[in-house]
């Protein structure tokens, strides 16, 4: 049985709500062995603040990198068919050729790094129909009625609550700006995609859009 994805219950934990969100994307509540909890739990929120309180800068790249290899390393040696790789720089973009845009359609999901009011962290799970944008879930909670979104075409999703809550322009992602959902500064930009193996799909033949 699937779980609806969920929110962050602080300001700080997009980064282990997201990664356990990937894991529950693409896993049965049955399969998810409670050490990828914990591990996810206990690697992130690693960043003090400028007044020196833990956690209250969120999780590094750093430990999101350790958090990619370590689920990798714990799906091929365990019996959870889990894969996950950690992309940086230029290889982390939207482009229909790129790695992200290859994933969604094989299946998988990316979680990715990104600007909303300050760096953030979502889950990408798909793409959406007539090619109009990206799926996301996003574990910061807005009210559906919110205006803050107005005139730059992302939309807001109630529906959906085990795949998305969002469906995002690719344009939005590209911007190297510090504006919603923007990638930013090519360098500084990160992602990770992670698959079930079991339902990875080839390149040939990859899903167009999941809904």
């Amino acid at each position: 049985m699937k779980n609806p994805l969920h929110y962050q219950l602080s300001n700080y934990d997009c980064g282990p709500t997201t990664m356990l969100n990937a894991v529950s994307f693409l896993f049965d509540r049955e399969a998810i062995p409670p050490e990828i909890i914990r591990n996810v739990m206990l690697y992130s929120l690693d960043c003090y603040s400028a007044e020196g309180a833990p956690g209250k800068a969120g999780t590094s790249r750093m430990a999101m990198m350790f958090l990619s290899n370590w689920l990798d390393g714990f799906g091929h040696a365990t019996d959870l068919p889990l894969s996950s790789t950690y992309l940086s720089g230029r290889a982390v973009n939207l482009a229909q050729e790129g790695g992200i845009q290859d994933a969604l359609r094989r299946g998988g999901v990316a979680v990715v790094r990104l600007f909303y009011d300050v760096e953030h962290y979502t889950l990408l799970t798909g793409l959406a129909p007539d090619g109009r944008g990206v799926l996301m879930f996003d574990p910061w909670y807005v009210r559906p009625d919110t205006k803050e979104f107005c005139g730059m075409g992302i939309e807001i999703v109630t529906d959906h609550p085990f795949t998305h809550n969002r469906i995002v322009p690719f344009a939005c992602f590209e911007c190297e700006k510090s504006r919603a959902y923007a990638l930013g500064p090519v360098d500084d930009r990160e992602a990770v995609l992670l698959f079930n193996r079991k339902t990875e799909k080839t390149a040939g033949e990859g899903i167009e859009y999941f809904i």
